[in-house]
């Protein structure tokens, strides 16, 4: 099976579902992803960290082709960069949600 990248016309989403907190040094967003839903094509411009809130079996599929399989549980903390343009599926049994907090500049 072929890899799978982003489709040159494809618009942007958003981070995740909702910010739930802003100010000048950080948005917060929440996410949640129901058993097989798949997070539209985004991009992120600022470092961020991702906590998850429930188990995570996922898959984030990358604009040029790569994949990357995450495994995430309550409890981690995980340190992400800036840049390719991604996707993200849920292929666990179980809905994922997720709190990510991106950083917008020094304190």
């Amino acid at each position: 099976m072929a890899a799978k990248t982003m489709p040159e016309d494809t618009e942007l989403g958003t981070i995740g579902d909702t910010i739930i907190f802003e100010n000048d040094i950080v948005r917060v967003w929440r996410l949640d992803l129901d058993p097989g839903e798949i997070q539209a094509w985004h991009r992120h411009d600022l470092p961020y960290l991702v906590v998850p809130l429930t188990d995570g079996d996922n898959v984030m599929r990358f604009a040029d082709g790569r994949e990357r399989p995450t495994s995430e549980a309550p409890g981690d903390v995980l340190w992400r960069e800036p840049g390719t343009p991604h996707e993200l599926e849920n292929v666990g049994t179980a809905r994922y949600s997720n709190i990510l907090v991106e950083l917008k500049g020094k304190a």
